[in-house]
């Protein structure tokens, strides 16, 4: 193993030996990793370890040095974004760059990462400086970009929430179910709420534990909308084709009459999930903004004013050259592109609080309040209703599942040796099936009732609008 590559490449034996000197007379061979002799003859002006380092970026480099310092000094050739980024790692103190630039002996037994600091300093003033100023003009676009798509995803996410719809419906479900919970008591007659109650709504539970208030609104919506879509779309709620179809293949209704109370309610909870459950769609930019970086978004155009400041002030200590030119002509057209969006971050983080204020009055003034609580609070209640509505259409296939007959649970039940007892306790449970005075019809219609939660002082059918019914069977 060459150990002499081993040393250029990972700096480890480097670090413990002291630099050699200039007079030194020995020889060893020439390291093939950096393409320059790392003998004991070699000349260190940094420490051992940080110039092994450099020069292991400079052998990663995919462009030459030549190229390299044509296009810090005159700008006649482009660096790449990994090149740039790279060299600005190369960073040295002003002390550093003072001991390189003393350096008066034979530039030819420098160490490697010496030998290309000296002669960049030499040949083009404040390297570092233009490299910072060149990785800025190529990362520019990206950031200027990405602060433009979030002011209009917060944009977007306030006209959606400022747009009434479904979701002042679910608003309004709460504030009514809560009303009515508290009726009798001074939060009895609320006339609004603070949203972050709605992160709350699976905790309350109903009096018997079968459901939560959260589910119980979702449903009573969900049952509304799919109503009012079936009136809209002139469904008839005594003949409909449809049911009457289904309701003569189930053998839930009777023939020659209409469809049953709970295939009505079936029907309407069937078109109104997808109306519900397609919420969280409509608010995708709310999602969105509950994302995005307010503190970035705030101070990134200070930042990159800042730091068009400071390439204005190298451009002045530069003469008249193509890296100047060059870079003079993108400055002025970013002043003038941030001076834009100065005017645009002002309009849309005014939006911003304009709508929180819509929600919760005064929440702007609260200091410790996050400026985007609004659209996290939204989004995470828009998660919770989603995965309502997958509770409830789980609920409803489950209740289309058909009961086992008498003689299948019969038959289940015992064992295999009696069949005979079996197939006589079967004959009986049949003929006793067949006398419809064993059942009366209102039990076995009862039984397949929704069960309602019982929360307290809270009616069903509580967001029930007597304009949408026009029969008096639908006001059960």
């Amino acid at each position: 193993m060459d150990e002499g590559i081993i040393e250029a490449l990972f700096g480890t034996a480097a670090a413990n030996r002291k630099p050699k000197s200039a007079d030194s007379k020995d020889s060893a061979e020439s390291s093939a990793g950096l393409g320059r002799s790392n003998t004991p003859e070699q000349i260190f002006l940094l420490e051992p370890r940080k110039s092994h380092n450099i020069s292991i970026i400079l052998k990663s480099l995919t462009v030459g040095r030549d190229e390299i310092i044509d296009a810090l000094r005159d700008g006649h050739a482009e660096l790449s974004t990994e090149v740039l980024e790279k060299l600005s790692r190369l960073n040295i103190s002003k002390e550093e760059e003072s001991t390189i630039l003393k350096f008066s002996g034979n530039p030819e037994r420098l160490a490697p990462a010496e030998f290309f600091l000296l002669r960049l300093l030499l040949d083009v003033p404040n390297p570092f400086a233009r490299v910072n100023a060149l990785l800025f003009k190529v990362n520019y676009g990206a950031e200027i970009a990405q602060l433009k798509h979030s002011l209009r995803t917060l944009e977007l996410a306030s006209q959606e929430l400022r747009t009434k719809g479904l979701f002042f419906k679910l608003l309004e479900a709460v504030l009514k179910a809560g009303n009515r919970m508290n009726a009798g008591t001074a939060r009895g007659n609320a006339q609004a709420f603070n949203l972050t109650a709605l992160r709350k709504l699976s905790d309350v539970k109903s009096t018997d534990g079968s459901t939560t208030l959260l589910h119980f609104v979702v449903e009573e919506v969900v049952r509304s909308e799919g109503k009012r879509l079936a009136i809209n779309r002139n469904y008839s709620l005594r003949r409909s084709g449809s049911l009457a179809r289904s309701g003569h293949e189930g053998g839930s209704s009777a023939a020659g009459q209409g469809p049953s109370r709970e295939e009505r309610q079936n029907e309407y909870m069937n078109l109104g999930l997808p109306i519900v459950g397609g919420l969280s769609t409509e608010f995708a930019n709310v999602k969105r903004a509950a994302m995005v970086d307010y503190d970035a978004v705030v101070s990134e155009c200070s930042i990159l004013g800042s730091r068009l400041t400071d390439i204005k002030k190298l451009l002045e200590t530069c003469t008249d050259d193509g890296f100047a030119r060059g870079l003079r002509g993108f400055v002025k057209a970013a002043e003038q592109e941030l001076k834009t969006l100065r005017g645009e971050q002002e309009r849309v983080l005014e939006l911003v609080q304009k709508t929180t204020e819509y929600y919760h009055a005064g929440a702007t003034k609260d200091r410790n309040a996050h400026p985007l609580q609004l659209f996290v609070v939204v989004r995470d209640f828009l998660g919770m209703v989603d995965q309502a509505c997958v509770d409830i259409k789980r609920k409803l296939q489950q209740q289309k599942k058909p009961p086992p007959t008498t003689s299948q649970s019969i038959t289940a039940a015992v064992p295999a040796a009696a069949s005979s007892t079996v197939a006589a306790v079967t004959k009986e449970a049949t003929h006793a099936k067949s006398e419809p005075a064993q059942k009366p019809p209102e039990e076995e219609d009862s039984k397949r009732k929704r069960v309602m939660p019982r929360f307290p002082n809270l009616p069903a059918h509580f967001m029930k609008d007597s304009t949408d019914s026009d029969s008096s069977s639908d006001e059960e």
